[in-house]
């Protein structure tokens, strides 16, 4: 299994390690003229390995100009050596108030799926990590109709990341809390998938769209944002427009970065200057 071979790589190395092994992935998107990256963790699966993980992207945003913004992927996959429900336990009780009480992430992540966690496990992690003022995202309607876009939006998710099959309530929920839709064409294409996103009902409720590259090494290992743009119109059937807006302003709004990034209308609206976004859920992995 993929995660599971990365999660060995990442337990196995040091934080320096992971550090040096990311420095690559960092320097390739800075050559495309990515400003601001999102890191996840969540190939650690335990405590002290997503505090590593996290740690090491402290490191790095010390060592670029990039801005780098942390997000802790609190419940990606049950770890070999646990079970769901023991898991999530030491996530709410252990991880998050340590994650908090060293500043290592601004929002919490959860992969809600028939493989990973579910809505009862998603809701008693963003209710204890809202308690402790953490943003929340989620991953969402990727392999199938789970709801989780619907209750990411309950708890004013910034993001809602995926959503192969995410249906008309869910994207009227995240049109009401102001949630930003990202796109995930690399994971896409490199998955085989054949249910693309609803892009058509995202424009109905007027959803923002957000494009990233869902930087992995098991499912997209594709270090370009330009590629992954140029994906979200050929796969996806992105407008030009709505493509540029996913990799700036909407990708700015998906951090809460929106200040990032300034406009002007010269009877069509352009783009004068903004911030590229690319999602990582672990540039400091090398394997999966």
């Amino acid at each position: 299994m993929g995660i599971i071979s990365t999660v060995r790589a990442v337990r196995a190395a040091s934080e320096r390690e992971l550090v040096e092994a990311a420095w690559p992935r960092l320097a390739a998107l800075a050559a495309e003229g990515v400003t601001t990256l999102e890191i996840k963790s969540g190939y650690g699966l335990d405590v002290e390995n997503e505090i590593k993980m996290l740690r090491a992207i402290r490191e790095l945003a010390r060592l670029t100009p990039m801005r780098l913004v942390p997000t802790l992927l609190a419940a990606h996959a049950v770890p070999p050596d646990s079970n769901r429900r023991e898991y999530i336990e030491r996530a709410i009780g252990e991880l998050l108030p340590r994650v908090r009480e060293e500043r290592l992430a601004d929002c919490v992540d959860a992969f809600v799926e028939t493989i990973a966690f579910d809505l009862d496990d998603a809701r008693r992690l963003f209710t204890r990590a809202k308690d402790l003022g953490f943003g929340i995202r989620v991953h969402a309607e990727q392999l199938s109709p789970s709801g989780a876009a619907a209750l990411g939006a309950e708890f004013g998710a910034l993001s809602c990341d995926h959503l192969e099959h995410l249906d008309p309530s869910g994207a009227r929920a995240m049109a009401a809390a102001g949630s930003v839709a990202v796109l995930l064409p690399g994971a896409y294409y490199f998955l085989r998938e054949s249910h693309r996103p609803p892009v058509g009902l995202l424009r109905e409720h007027g959803v923002a769209m957000a494009v990233a590259s869902d930087l992995n090494p098991g499912t997209s290992p594709i270090a370009s944002l330009l590629t992954c743009l140029h994906m979200s119109v050929l796969l996806f059937g992105l407008t030009p427009e709505e493509a540029l807006l996913g990799v700036t302003y909407n990708a700015a709004r998906a951090l809460g970065r929106q200040d990032l990034v300034r406009w002007r209308r010269d009877g069509a609206r352009t783009l004068r200057s903004g911030t590229c976004r690319n999602l990582s859920s672990s540039p400091t992995s090398s394997a999966g």
